[in-house]
């Protein structure tokens, strides 16, 4: 499987659990790690491959759209909308919190979802 990687789209959004992660939102960073097959690639033009640059059009779509409380659910709905764009056969989504309001945690927290057709 060939692989197209994005890595750290940074969002700022209101998604989380607490009151206060919902009203002053915070910093995202989202990766993807999208599964194409390019073993008949010829072409050096932009339609014969997903879009690299609407597939982070879809992260911003869910990073800015409706809250959600968790990563999960970010996650799961960019892997979804993904899926959807042709030419993308699967993906890996990591949906990263740096900052997370938990005393102690210094690296910070992510989910990652694989999703494939």
């Amino acid at each position: 499987m060939d692989r197209i990687i994005v890595e750290r789209i940074v969002c700022y959004g209101y998604h989380g659990v607490l009151l206060e992660e919902q009203t002053l939102g915070q910093e995202f960073q989202v990766s993807l790690e999208i599964g194409v097959d390019l073993s008949g690639h010829s072409e050096d033009h932009i339609d014969s491959v997903p879009d690299y640059r609407k597939a982070v059009s879809i992260v911003e779509e869910v990073m800015y759209g409706p809250s959600c409380r968790l990563l999960e659910t970010l996650a799961c709905r960019i892997a979804d909308k993904l899926l959807i764009m042709p030419g993308i056969i699967e993906t890996t989504v990591e949906v990263r919190k740096p900052n997370p309001p938990i005393p102690g945690v210094q690296g910070g927290v992510s989910v990652v979802v694989s999703r494939g057709k």
